[in-house]
């Protein structure tokens, strides 16, 4: 199958990327991220798509913030600037463009005008809005679809997940019933003490003789 080059649309703060891989319903997708460059394959609607590019600076590919969510019309990624330090302190700033490749840039990146921001309105504007990205994956391979609620452990406060009647079988079997129960001594088939003693106590006490006025 002949592959096409995705487009690409990007915007950026200080410490972070948005790219937008700008095809829809893709299915299949593989994505490299690494600190210096982008890999992406997919299919949409029966046609393979690829994206190959190497950023204009350095990225930080294992930060658990840079992450990716496939979405109905199109593949975002939210991607962590490495943290360089300048001569004048600042450890952060703005490209002046995504790649490294200044012809490349221009046949396969747009700006993306939506979360485009200039870098003296950063601060009024804020950071990314990331709530499309909710439940994505990371760009190191992320969590295997499925481990989010890993079932049957019911949240612990129910102990929905264990098994109660193996767990009662378990109990009867520590000592014979209620008077093997730990921290309950002296209780026995019958609620009468050991060998009756209580009783005899009480029958002792009748025998006492009455005191004379």
């Amino acid at each position: 199958m002949t592959s096409n080059t995705a487009p690409i649309k990007w915007a950026q703060r200080t410490d972070s990327l948005y790219i937008t891989i700008a095809i829809p319903d893709v299915k299949d997708e593989t994505i490299d991220l690494t600190d210096t460059e982008l890999h992406f394959k997919g299919t949409s609607e029966g046609k393979l798509y690829e994206v190959s590019i190497k950023f204009y600076e350095s990225i930080d590919s294992s930060n658990p913030e840079s992450t990716y969510k496939v979405l109905p019309r199109s593949v975002q990624m939210h991607v962590i600037k490495a943290k360089k330090e300048e001569d004048d302190g600042d450890d952060e700033t703005f490209w002046p463009r995504l790649l490294a490749d200044k012809t490349l840039e221009k046949n396969q990146v747009k700006i993306d005008w939506d979360r485009y921001v200039d870098e003296d309105e950063e601060d009024e504007a804020g950071g990314f809005d990331t709530s499309a990205l909710d439940g994505g994956m990371g760009m190191g391979g992320g969590m295997p679809p499925g481990m989010g609620g890993m079932g049957g452990m019911g949240g612990m406060p129910g102990m929905e997940g264990m098994d109660m009647e193996a767990l009662m079988k378990q109990m009867g079997q520590m000592g014979g019933g209620a008077g093997g129960m730990p921290g309950m001594p002296g209780m026995g088939d019958d609620f009468g003490g050991d060998d009756g003693e209580a009783d005899s106590d009480d029958d002792d006490e009748d025998d006492l003789p009455e005191l004379e006025e």
